[in-house]
């Protein structure tokens, strides 16, 4: 091994590309555009999707449905789930249930639903509770909190009619 081995092809503060300067720069005449053809001109613009011509990958491949780009990703628990993971007496929040591994991946909202049995007076906090969930965690003795979060136009809608 040689010593100037170790950071061959190791470019930290690599100097920029000048382009058109003269046969000596490497980089000289075509200025490393090449010869004719639209990539050649100045003022050249193509669409990142474009593919000669041919009809590009994005167009050819099927869609189905509608995908909400503003929607919520909305992570759900169910009662039951809480009512084994936790003890009687416990707070439930955001952060205990992702240590316990209820709540999982990237979510902007929480919603607690009313599968299964809860046995344990608990207060619960999160964003959502569906009807049944709210009916048995009161019927267990404990207490749901409805925290503050990202509202969709359809909830607000919904606010505004009550």
């Amino acid at each position: 091994m040689i010593l100037n081995d170790i950071h061959r092809g190791v470019r930290r503060h690599k100097k920029r590309k000048r382009l058109g300067r003269g046969p000596g720069s490497g980089h000289g005449k075509t200025a490393g555009r090449g010869h004719k053809g639209q990539g050649s001109r100045s003022g050249v613009s193509q669409l990142p999707t474009f593919q000669g011509g041919s009809m590009p990958l994005v167009r050819r491949v099927p869609k189905r449905g509608f995908n909400n780009r503003w929607g919520l990703n909305v992570a759900v628990v169910n009662v039951g789930q809480i009512d084994q993971a936790f003890e009687s007496g416990e707070e439930v929040t955001l952060e205990a249930m992702a240590a316990k591994n209820l709540a999982k991946g990237r979510f902007d909202v929480l919603k607690v639903l009313g599968d299964g049995e809860l046995t344990k007076k608990l207060k619960i906090s999160a964003h959502r509770f569906s009807k049944s969930a709210i009916e048995k965690i009161g019927k267990a003795g404990g207490e749901a909190e409805v925290l503050p979060g990202k509202t969709t136009v359809a909830q607000k809608k919904r606010e505004l009619k009550k």
